[in-house]
């Protein structure tokens, strides 16, 4: 008897499967970018301290703005907090300040480049802080998407949309097709005015937002829905379907919202007797659907303010958020729990911690120009009209 004996294979791994070992770096993408530099240690007693010097001697030449999902570490030295949009907003309404300091992710430091002036830089405390939905559609996907539904004979029926939550390539790919951005608050109104332009919508790249709004806000139904897969041919759609569908949803999704579960509802309600839901419309359909209250995460927030004393919540969002809420409104009584018994935070968010921090504002107060974002001219230029597409929404 004998025994076969293994055989060597010849496998070559592939770029994206190199990406994600992070042994291979793709400068298109958000993730695999080392951050330059060497970063205080993050036992530093005196981190606190130092960044507090650092942005004093700045002064008002820099800007920080917090994103709602970074941790506390941070954004006690944020400026202005908020989601990404409103934070693009708030850099652009500061022109006197040099550098603009964006804790978040990649994608919202290029919409803040996009939105401010050529002399103000924008900078990212760490490279590697990246969106996995922004990543899950690329430029060269959705130019071969837009073949496909060239040649289903649905092109010219199209307008695209695009959630603020991604890349400025396919910003700018969708102010190149006449299609307008989007944010979680106001997709309704832009999918209205894109359906007044054209019979269908490509909706890029969360596709829970986009089937959210189309069924749940503006009355379309699942079967109005179909999912274009960038890894399959066509999409892996017929041309029969690209021309029955009103909503063609890329494939992409939240990582964090997408963890969120039908079962975690009926847990969360059998584990708390009186518990309000509320959840972002980035969960998936059939989340939203038992949820009692949905919305973005400025939505988020003020819900939690307007609600009256003892009440009790179970959110749906990244943890950083609902935790900091917790603790706010604990002394009115408000019981704040977040929605998954699984703990989750926002991977790339968390990217962002105080030893980025320090070494950027000290860099900068050092004269040194670091991890500057920007945008190359001609995509900003059609970025830019598709954000102000958006901003003209009635």
């Amino acid at each position: 008897m004998t025994t076969a004996q293994p055989q060597e294979l010849d496998v070559q791994p592939t770029p994206l499967a190199l990406l994600l070992l992070g042994r291979e770096a793709d400068p298109r993408s958000e993730r695999g970018v080392d951050c330059p530099g060497e970063l205080p240690s993050p036992s530093d007693p005196d981190l606190v301290a130092r960044a507090r010097a650092a942005k004093e001697k700045l002064g008002d030449k820099v800007f920080v703005l917090g994103h709602h999902y970074q941790r506390d570490e941070v954004i006690q030295f944020a400026d202005v907090t908020g989601d990404s949009f409103k934070l693009a907003r708030d850099a652009a309404a500061r022109p006197d300040a040099e550098y603009i300091v964006f804790c978040g992710v990649h994608f919202m430091a290029e919409s803040a480049d996009i939105l401010t002036s050529d002399e103000q830089k924008v900078v990212l405390p760490d490279l590697a802080a990246g969106c996995s939905m922004a990543d899950m559609a690329t430029a060269e996907q959705v130019a071969e998407c837009w073949d496909v539904l060239t040649e289903a004979g649905v092109a010219e029926q199209v307008v695209p949309v695009s959630y603020m939550n991604s890349s400025a390539d396919i910003k700018a790919f969708t102010g190149k097709h006449g299609g307008t951005i989007c944010t979680s608050s106001n997709a309704k109104r832009a999918l209205d005015w894109a359906f007044e332009q054209g019979e269908k919508v490509l909706f890029l790249p969360d596709q829970h937002l986009g089937r959210n709004t189309a069924v749940r806000d503006m009355g379309m139904s699942l079967d109005d829905c179909v999912v274009y897969n960038p890894h399959r041919p066509n999409g892996g759609l017929t041309a029969e379907e690209l021309r029955a569908a009103k909503m063609i949803l890329w494939r992409g999704h939240c990582s964090v919202h997408g963890r969120f579960s039908l079962e975690s509802v009926e847990d969360v309600r059998a584990r708390i007797p009186g518990v309000n839901v509320l959840v972002h419309p980035e969960c998936k359909h059939e989340v939203v659907a038992a949820a009692d209250h949905v919305g973005s995460t400025e939505h988020i927030i003020k819900t939690l303010e307007a609600a009256p004393a003892g009440s009790k919540w179970a959110i749906g969002t990244e943890l950083n958020l609902v935790r900091r809420l917790a603790n706010r409104f604990a002394p009115e009584g408000k019981e704040i729990v977040f929605l998954d018994r699984t703990v989750c935070f926002c991977s790339t968010m968390n990217r962002i911690d105080l030893p980025h921090l320090v070494w950027t504002l000290e860099s900068l107060a050092e004269g040194n120009l670091v991890n500057r974002i920007e945008v190359d001219k001609e995509t900003e230029a059609f970025a830019k009209l598709a954000l102000e597409r958006m901003l003209a929404l009635p």
